[in-house]
């Protein structure tokens, strides 16, 4: 059942699974253009066993409202913050994909405080010191034309690697069925919030918090090169990378992230598994 927290001037949409009050909750950030039924089911079921699981839509998408404040990481950061005060959660598990993984780094260094953990998936830290995508995918990512399988299709290429695409008969069959409305407006809006981020990258030795990365080799979104840009900066903090993995790599083997993050999140220390992707 999705739920409803006021936020400042706008109301966020979220949902929680497993159980409501045992261990500390995991708060799920959604990228560019993302939205919380787009989590892939398997992964929410595992980490939900023995965890709160909180997923939302971001400012703007989905069926969270808007406003006329202007759109930034750092708002779209204070937004994740108010919903955690809001639930009452003092500290929580933070992960965040692509945009949603600059949203957790500002989250881990505005409020220490609320992070127990700190995974980031396809992530960058923005700035100068980060590695951008070809103007190309920049293009392609942005791209709102053409009719809704055009769009579609647009996006697989920049989630996944053209190899895989071609030995996948039906991607659509891997991708959670899309309900919730997509305002193009607020979509843009989204995409200048990504190109005015002045990034973290000279702050990430202050993140205290214990701090998994994961990266597909083949993103042409976020190359994977960024991953390692962060983790030398982040003390012990994890990188595994997923051979043949694009920028929705947790797509294409659900399974297998799903037991990296079980792993971390449970303490352990995560190493890449035997006849990995």
């Amino acid at each position: 059942m999705i739920e409803r927290a006021s936020i400042d001037d706008i109301e966020i949409a979220y949902r929680i699974f497993g159980p409501s009050r045992d261990g500390v909750p995991v708060l799920m950030i959604m990228g560019y253009g993302g939205l919380m039924e787009m989590w892939p089911p398997t992964i929410i079921e595992a980490l939900a066993r023995t965890r709160p699981v909180i997923v939302f839509d971001n400012r703007g998408m989905g069926y969270s409202t808007s406003s006329d404040q202007d759109y930034s990481i750092a708002r779209f950061t204070a937004d994740a913050h108010a919903l955690l005060q809001t639930l009452h959660i003092s500290r929580a598990h933070v992960l965040g994909w692509s945009m949603g993984s600059y949203i957790a780094q500002e989250l881990a260094l505005a409020h220490p405080e609320s992070v127990e953990q700190l995974v980031l998936l396809s992530a960058s830290c923005g700035g100068a010191e980060a590695i951008w995508p070809d103007e190309a995918v920049w293009r392609r990512l942005v791209d709102m034309s053409g009719t809704l399988e055009e769009r579609i299709r647009r996006m697989f290429e920049n989630l996944f690697p053209p190899d895989w695409l071609r030995e996948t008969p039906d991607p659509m069959q891997i991708f959670p069925p899309i309900t919730a409305p997509i305002d193009d407006a607020n979509l843009m809006r989204q995409a200048e919030a990504l190109g005015a981020w002045p990034g973290v990258c000279p702050r990430l030795s202050e993140i205290a918090a214990q701090t998994l990365l994961m990266t597909g080799t083949e993103d042409v979104v976020i190359p994977p090169r960024n991953a390692w840009i962060i983790g030398e900066r982040i003390p012990d903090a994890s990188v595994i990378q997923i051979k043949g993995g694009g920028h929705g790599f947790f797509y294409q083997v659900p399974e297998q992230t799903a037991r990296y993050l079980a792993a971390f999140l449970d303490g352990e220390r995560v190493h890449p598994l035997p006849g990995g992707f």
